[in-house]
């Protein structure tokens, strides 16, 4: 009997464990599955009107769920060094030696560009110097009728009032080409403070916001102020940009077609990981302050890249009408091109 009842719980046991092993495996399964449903992104808010209108045109085609939370270029950054998402995007490009180091990948994403948004009362048409750009940030002009803003706005009656300064608060790829192009402008910004993604502004005349969102919210709530932000945040929210005057001397309007004119001049190599700054190019017709933005993958995520890179590869075939709805640039087919190769070379396209 004991030997028939031995008999018998072996198949069970194997039955048994059986079941379990099948549960496990479907476990995994699931788990796998939930974890590869959704790519995950965050970073830099300076692009993120036009991921989110990609993110979702892309959804409706393909079924694909991204989730993007903007947190600044300086969090991203940390997110792609920790693996904490599977792509982040940053307005700040990383250097090849950095990039090495944290076994990263980069390539553009879109270009954009930064504008002096102002709230003055009864005020259109201003006019910023490169002179009074940098008078500004570093609180040297204190009023609005000071002669540096009011050399190049003969004409209009500006007010005798206090100019607050309204910058990030956060680390930000925005603050990095706004500090980049005031370097470029003035010698002394330049030895004092540098390009930087986040500082301690000089003087008492500004106040900080999270994301480009809370810049836009203070330029509105807050009046006599002026402040850098994206021109997307800008235009959506109904804030007043200034007409800024280019490395040429010219005054341009921010519009698509300048900052087109301003990413003609752009030069992004892939031997360097696409690694450069765009702000102040050349040209009579150029936009002074356009930024491309990037993004950074894990180089060991081989198979996840390959469905980040396909989302951009849509973006850059079908998202262009998108991108310049909302005034970003779009990359251009020589510039798509040399990123697939890089792609391939990687493994990741």
């Amino acid at each position: 009997m004991i030997s028939d009842k031995s008999q018998c719980k072996k198949p069970l046991n194997g039955f048994r464990t059986k079941l379990i092993r099948v549960a496990l495996a479907s476990t995994m399964l699931l788990t796998s599955l939930n974890a590869n449903d959704v790519l995950k992104g965050s970073g830099a808010s300076f692009p993120y009107s036009v991921y989110q209108k990609w993110i979702k045109a892309y959804n409706k085609e393909t079924g694909i769920k991204i989730d993007y939370i903007k947190k600044g270029s300086s969090k991203g950054i940390k997110d792609a060094k920790a693996r904490a998402v599977n792509f982040a995007g940053t307005d700040k490009p990383l250097s090849p030696k950095v990039l090495r180091k944290n076994k990263l990948y980069q390539f553009p994403a879109v270009v954009g560009a930064i504008t002096m948004g102002y709230n003055l009362p009864g005020i259109r048409g201003l006019k910023l110097s490169r002179g009074a750009t940098v008078a500004i940030a570093n609180g040297s002009a204190k009023y609005w009728d000071d002669a540096v803003i009011a050399s190049a706005n003969v004409g209009l009656k500006l007010p005798h009032e206090r100019l607050t300064f309204v910058h990030r608060a956060d680390g930000s790829g925005t603050t990095y080409n706004f500090t980049y192009y005031l370097s470029k402008v003035d010698k002394e910004w330049r030895k004092t403070f540098g390009a930087k993604k986040s500082l301690n502004w000089p003087g008492n005349h500004h106040i900080g916001g999270k994301t480009n969102s809370g810049v836009a919210a203070l330029l509105k709530q807050t009046t006599y102020s002026v402040g850098y932000i994206d021109y997307a945040d800008a235009k959506n929210n109904n804030i007043a940009m200034a007409t800024v005057e280019n490395r040429e001397g010219h005054f341009i309007l921010p519009t698509l077609k300048s900052f087109q004119m301003a990413t003609a001049k752009a030069t992004l190599n892939p031997k360097r990981d696409f690694y450069a700054v765009i702000t102040d190019p050349k040209g009579a017709e150029s936009y002074p302050m356009v930024a491309a933005t990037f993004i950074l993958v894990p180089a060991e995520k081989t198979q996840m890249n390959k469905k980040v890179t396909a989302f951009y590869d849509w973006c850059y075939t079908n998202g262009q009408d998108i991108a310049k709805g909302l005034g970003f640039v779009p990359l251009p087919k020589s510039l798509t091109a040399k990123i697939h190769t890089y792609w391939a070379k990687k493994g990741i396209k």
